[in-house]
C-alpha cells in the first residue's frame, strides 16, 4: 500500500485558532561538505493543497523543482537560513542548525504576510526533536516532513536550495562529485578527499574529513 502523505490537520486546527502554522525543516546535517540550509514556510487558511508534496527525499529532483515553485508562488510566508561549514565548525552542527532554522524563521517573520495576513498569531512546528537554542517557543514533530503539509513543503525548498548550491560547486570542485551525492561521504568522495585533500566547504571536524587529513599529514 502507497505510503500516505502529510496531512494539513495541523495547519487546519492553527486556523481555527486563528493563527497560522509555520513549518520547518532543514536539509544537509549529515554531508561532509556544504551548508546545512533550513527553510520555514506557512500556506495561508484555506489554501489549496499542492498536490506531490511530501517528504523531499521521497521526490526526484525535477519533481523538487516543480512543486518549490508552486509553494513559493502559494505560501503566505516563507524564509530561508543556512549555516557555512565554518560556523558547523565553530559550533557543532545541532549549534549550526539551530542558527539555520532561527534565520530562516527570522527572515519569513520579517517579510510582508501576503493572504492570511488577518490572522495575528502563529504556531511554529520544527520537523525532528526540539531545538530550545532556536530561541522561538515551537513544537516539534518526528517524521514532521512525512506527516505535516507545511513542514514537507519546507524541507523540498530546503532541498532545492542546498543542492543547486552543491551543484554549482561541484561545477568548480570537480574531485568530489557533489553534483550526485551533495556532500555525503560516498566512496568517490572519500577517495577525493584522499587525492585532492579539503576543500574551504569541507566540514574539518566531521571524523572522515578530519581522519584524512591526518593521515595526509602523518
Amino acid at each position: 500500500m502507497p505510503r500516505r502523505g502529510p496531512t494539513t490537520s495541523r495547519e487546519r486546527a492553527a486556523w481555527t485558532d486563528r493563527r497560522l502554522l509555520i513549518g520547518i525543516d532543514e536539509v544537509g546535517r549529515g554531508p561532509l561538505a556544504g551548508p546545512v540550509v533550513a527553510a520555514a514556510v506557512a500556506f495561508p487558511p484555506s489554501c489549496p493543497r499542492i498536490r506531490g508534496v511530501r517528504d523531499s527525499k521521497v521526490l526526484t529532483g525535477p519533481r523538487r523543482e516543480v512543486l518549490a515553485a508552486e509553494i513559493r508562488r502559494r505560501a503566505a510566508l516563507l524564509g530561508v537560513g543556512a549555516a557555512s561549514p565554518r560556523l558547523i565548525d565553530r559550533l557543532n552542527i545541532r549549534g549550526a542548525t539551530a542558527v539555520a532554522m532561527r534565520r530562516a524563521l527570522s527572515r519569513a517573520l520579517g517579510q510582508p504576510v501576503g493572504r492570511g495576513a488577518e490572522f495575528p498569531g502563529f504556531t511554529i512546528l520544527v520537523d525532528g526533536l526540539p531545538f530550545h537554542e532556536l530561541g522561538f517557543g515551537h513544537e516539534a514533530l518526528v517524521d514532521g516532513d512525512a506527516l505535516c503539509y507545511s513542514v514537507a513543503a519546507a524541507g523540498i525548498i530546503a532541498k532545492t536550495i542546498r543542492d543547486r548550491l552543491m551543484t554549482r560547486l561541484g561545477r568548480r570542485y570537480p574531485d568530489f562529485g557533489w553534483d550526485a551525492n551533495m556532500g555525503y561521504g560516498t566512496p568517490d568522495h572519500l577517495s577525493g578527499i584522499e587525492r585532492a585533500g579539503p576543500t574551504p566547504h569541507h566540514r574539518r571536524s566531521f571524523t572522515p574529513v578530519s581522519q584524512l587529513r591526518l593521515w595526509a599529514s602523518g
